[in-house]
Parts: C-alpha cells; sequence; structure tokens
C-alpha cells in the first residue's frame, strides 16, 4: 500500500499540490487523471522521490521514502516516466538490461537475463530484442521503455502516461498486460492516463486531480460520469456503462 500524507509541493510560487493525502491499495490497478497541469506526474515524481519532498510523508509497505536507501526503494518500485533520453543506438535488449541494474548492479547474471528474456515475451518485443532504438517506431519504443520497467521485478510500477505514441492495439495490449501483471503477479499499477476510457475500461481505482487536489476516487463506476467530465475537463460528453464499467462517449 502507497501511503501519501499531506504532500504539498511548490515549484516557485505556484502550488502544484496542495496537502494533498492518498492511499494507493495494493495489488490493484489505479489511473490518475486530470486535466494538463493537475499535479499527477508530480505525484509520481515525489513517490519515487525523482523529485525531493518539501512538505508531508510518503509510506510504501509502512517504508518511509524520505529515509529509505535508494539501492531499496528501487528493488520495491520502479518508474517509467514521461520522457527518457538514453543513447539512440542501444539495442531492445540492451535497454531492458538497464532494469536489472538495482539487482545485478551492472554484473549481469543468468537469472537477469532470464528476466531480460521475460519482459521481451510479455511485451512481444522478442522479433525487435537485437533491433536499436533509433529504428524503431515511437510506440514500438515506448513498449521497450514499458519492458525495461518490468524487468526490474519490483512490486510497484509507476507507469507516466506510457501509452503516449502508441496506437489502439498496442495501448490495449499493454493494458492487458497491466491487468495480467496485477491479478497474476501481485503487481500494484498506478498508472498517468489521459484517455478516460483506459482508465475505466482497465483501472480497478480511479483518482481524478484537479489544482493539485483530489477531486474524486474510487471504481470507474463511482467516479467517471458526465458531471465528473464537465468538472475535471470542461467537456460535455454522455456516459455509457457496458460491462459494469462506463464509457466516454465521444
Amino acid at each position: 500500500m502507497i501511503s501519501v500524507r499531506n504532500l504539498t509541493h511548490q515549484l516557485g510560487q505556484q502550488t502544484i499540490l496542495d496537502d494533498l493525502s492518498l492511499t494507493i491499495p495494493k495489488g490493484k490497478v489505479t489511473a490518475l487523471v486530470g486535466a494538463n497541469g493537475a499535479g499527477k506526474s508530480t505525484l509520481l515524481s515525489l513517490i519515487t522521490r525523482l523529485m525531493k519532498l518539501q512538505d508531508g510523508q510518503i509510506l510504501i509497505d509502512n517504508m518511509n521514502v524520505g529515509e529509505t536507501p535508494n539501492d531499496a526503494l528501487a528493488r520495491k518500485l520502479s518508474i517509467l516516466p514521461q520522457s527518457i533520453q538514453l543513447e539512440p543506438r542501444l539495442t531492445v535488449r540492451e535497454l531492458v538490461s538497464f532494469g536489472r541494474y538495482p539487482h545485478a548492479k551492472g554484473r549481469m547474471q543468468k537469472q537477469d537475463w532470464n528476466k531480460v528474456d521475460e519482459a521481451l515475451t510479455v511485451l512481444d518485443l522478442n522479433e525487435l530484442a537485437d533491433r536499436q532504438l533509433d529504428t524503431l517506431s515511437g510506440g514500438q519504443r515506448q513498449r521497450a521503455y514499458v519492458a525495461m520497467t518490468y524487468a526490474q521485478d519490483t512490486e510497484y510500477m509507476l507507469l507516466d502516461e506510457p501509452l503516449n505514441n502508441m496506437d489502439i492495439a498496442a495501448s490495449r495490449s499493454l493494458m492487458r498486460v497491466l491487468r495480467e501483471l496485477c491479478e497474476h503477479h501481485g503487481r500494484t499499477i498506478v498508472i498517468v492516463l489521459h484517455d478516460i476510457n483506459y482508465a475505466s475500461g482497465y483501472a480497478d481505482n480511479v483518482v481524478a486531480l484537479a489544482d493539485g487536489k483530489i477531486d474524486q476516487e474510487g471504481t470507474p463506476l463511482d467516479v467517471v460520469d458526465s458531471a465528473f467530465l464537465h468538472r475535471i475537463y470542461g467537456t460535455d460528453a454522455k456516459v455509457h456503462i457496458l460491462d459494469d464499467r462506463p464509457f466516454v462517449q465521444v
């Protein structure tokens, strides 16, 4: 379980997160949604210590993130940020092997390469394993980044807009993989999504942020309706229920 307590974060005079408290359940898929600038990416960065905590407390299974050594934290959770700058001549296999660093410390053993092979298989990248990153499409490259995160083999996976550059087939495939990891491998997935229908269709819980605060949280059925869309995004759209999940008519 991730417990966020009274989190406040500022950039200059701008308040990005405002006394935010949140509990993210273990073993579930939690989607963070909200308009641009709502604080979603900042929240992920603070949980994973990519940004320095200013005020508040973050606990992961009662482990204080602010006091945990880097190597212990990296074995507990992994993060896929929005943008990654890596050497474009790396092969997909080499990229995915970076996910093993918290375990191997640069000295890859057989079990580490086995995890790399597993990640390549799960993300359907075996045929691209020896291709260099700069020869891939945007969607293929994004899948490779997710595979690197998967290879880190952590209980908690935090993904910031991983569907960027993916077509509908690749997006559906990735969301199904994340559900499989949650349901059958005990992973906890926290994912920032802009497409509400993917959040509604695949998440167990939806957390809506607005102006650095939690506007609403609960199951997709609890959260996603026409009033929510108007309040958070300023748009009017009909919401239909299909197989007990809400979907936005676009």
